[in-house]
Parts: C-alpha cells; structure tokens; sequence
C-alpha cells in the first residue's frame, strides 16, 4: 500500500475522537491531506452556477476546497472538523473573509440547512458501524433539492483504518436504505496519482419518505 493511502499513525482499535484527530495535525501525519483541492471536486464546484448555494464541507482538513470556493465567488461556505489544533488555524486564516465559518465539533451535532454538501475523505474516516448514521445525518442536513456529491474509496485496505475502504454496491445499497438516492456513481477519472483506480464519484439527492434507522446506536 501506498504511503499516501496509508496515511494515519496505526494504532490497535484506535478511538477515532477529537483526541486522535488532533494527535495526526500536531504530529503532522495527514497523508490524506492532497495539498490542493480534489480535481473531482473542482469539476463540481465549476458546473455551479449560483454562487450563493449554502455549502457544507465536513471533516474538512486544510479545507483547500474551500479556498478554491472562495477563489471562485461562492458566499456561503461551511466548515467543520473536530481537531482543534486544524480548526484554530483555519480560523484564523479565514479571520477576514465573512463568506465562510469554521465550527469546531462534531458533525453528528451539526444543525442547519445546506444546498450542497462535498464529501472528500470524511466517510472513509469515520468507522464503517457509523456509516449509516452518516447518510441519516446527511439526509437531515440537504435542504429540498440538495445533493451531497464526491469521492468514496472503491478498495479494501490491507492495514486497519482510518482509512475505512468499501465498495461501490455496498455504497448504492447503503444510501437508498437510509434515504439518498445515488443520481451518478462512478469510477473516478481524475483521482490524483496516489488514488488512481481506487475511487468513485458520486452524486446523492434525498429520496422522499420516512426512512428510519435500523440500528439502535445509529439512531440521530
């Protein structure tokens, strides 16, 4: 396996809390950090017309796509990741700029209402049990007629995780019984080197209906 996919300090069992997550950015272990903004990504935020859409990046690392957002005249940009030590520095980075805020917290915990969500190494680090606990919160937060859209990793990984791989089927069943319906899922052709043949792009929009959670520790 590759350096860059194998990207966090391996630890037995690891409690992936705000303490972990912090001890990878002090310790400088962001493997999966790409120092740019993900090509598929810059593809969708391109075709976007409307520059006031509201948009949520979550777990959002050195949040290149969100400069990128910046650089191309959105005005409503959301970030939020648990790592204090991360999220001090994109505050102050992103001090001036009143087109953007960055929440430190949980995701789960997260309130509001967003037209479009970018996925890009957030699913695959969370552990695979929270999955559908994931597409429930995703589908609370699109607003009418939004779309979460990205990268998902379409391999198994050798190491345990983070990352946490898995399959496109797996995916397409994962999100239609919990409420998001798969408008695109494909293999993705402009992954960057590292990632070459080993993701997929995909586009999400909820599905109408009372989708329950089946798993009592899923439930939000």
């Amino acid at each position: 396996m590759s350096e860059e996919l194998n990207c966090c300090v391996e630890m037995n069992g690891p409690t992936l809390d705000a303490n972990y997550w912090n001890s990878q950015y002090i310790s400088n272990t962001t493997g999966w950090d790409l120092g740019m903004p993900s090509p598929a990504l810059v593809d969708i935020i391109d075709s976007i017309e409307n520059k006031h859409l509201r948009i949520l990046i979550p777990g959002c690392g050195n949040a290149y796509e969100a400069e990128y957002l910046l650089n191309a005249g959105f005005t409503d940009i959301t970030l939020i990741d648990i790592s204090a030590e991360l999220v001090k520095k994109l505050q102050e980075r992103f001090a001036e700029n009143a087109n953007i805020q960055v929440i430190l917290g949980d995701f789960f915990e997260l309130e509001g209402q967003f037209d479009l969500i970018l996925e890009q190494t957030f699913f695959c680090a969370i552990q695979p049990f929270m999955r559908e606990k994931y597409v429930h919160k995703m589908r609370g937060l699109l607003a009418e007629n939004g779309m979460l859209a990205g990268l998902l990793f379409n391999r198994i990984f050798d190491k345990q995780g983070p990352p946490f791989g898995g399959s496109a089927d797996e995916y397409n069943k994962l999100f239609a019984d919990n409420g998001l319906k798969m408008v695109e899922l494909k293999n993705c052709l402009n992954s960057v080197a590292p990632r070459a043949n080993s993701e997929v792009f995909f586009k999400a929009i909820k599905i109408n209906g009372d989708f329950e959670s089946k798993n009592p520790c899923c439930k939000i």
